[in-house]
């Protein structure tokens, strides 16, 4: 008698479709439970140096065409995974100020796991985790209640609401000076139109 096995594919966690966050992104297809193991992120093994070769290419492409999206993910304190060709459907989950996923590296290979219980048809996201260095470059969209208007990893949040409050300060600053410049300008134009009506 001949037996044959029928290895089942896995369904999928997640499916591909349209984000209000940014453009693309991932959604829940199915309740996902805590702690669990949705996605691989899988693309090019590429050294530092060559990402961030990479890195700065994209920024000029950005500075030209106003759009750039970048796929490169640090894998250790040598290389970078580069997702951006290929079948990698991880690089398309949104960074969010209050995600429900987070990314985890084990034995060299980057996977994206639930943080806590997600319902079918939410958008999966996490921290992208980026320094203070280029904050003004990423604003975020995400939408939270906890959104800091950055992507900027939650460890720098601190220091990051500090350098706003004083950009904002020193813009009211400026506007106020703005606008005392402006009324001074225009108080002798004031007097010699009352000057004009008598």
């Amino acid at each position: 008698m001949h037996m044959s096995s029928h290895l089942m594919a896995e369904p999928l966690l997640y499916e591909v479709r349209e984000s209000s966050i940014h453009n693309t992104g991932i959604f829940a297809a199915a309740d996902i439970p805590p702690d669990t193991r949705i996605v691989e992120y899988v693309g090019e093994k590429i050294t530092k140096k060559e990402s961030e070769r990479r890195g700065i290419a994209l920024m000029e492409k950005a500075k030209q065409t106003g759009d750039a999206a970048v796929y490169i993910f640090t894998l250790n304190s040598r290389y970078d995974l580069d997702g951006a060709e290929g079948d990698n459907p991880a690089r398309y989950i949104n960074h969010s100020c209050d995600p429900n996923c987070e990314a985890y590296i084990e034995k060299g290979r980057i996977f994206i796991y639930s943080k806590k219980a997600i319902k079918k048809g939410d958008e999966l996201t996490y921290n992208y985790g980026f320094d203070l260095d280029t904050w003004e470059d990423h604003p975020c969209l995400c939408g939270t209640d906890r959104c800091v208007g950055f992507i900027v990893d939650e460890s720098h949040w601190p220091k990051l609401k500090r350098i706003i409050k004083r950009h904002a300060a020193s813009r009211k600053k400026h506007l106020a000076e703005q606008e005392a410049v402006l009324a001074e300008a225009t108080k002798p134009a004031k007097k010699a139109r009352k000057a004009a009506k008598a």
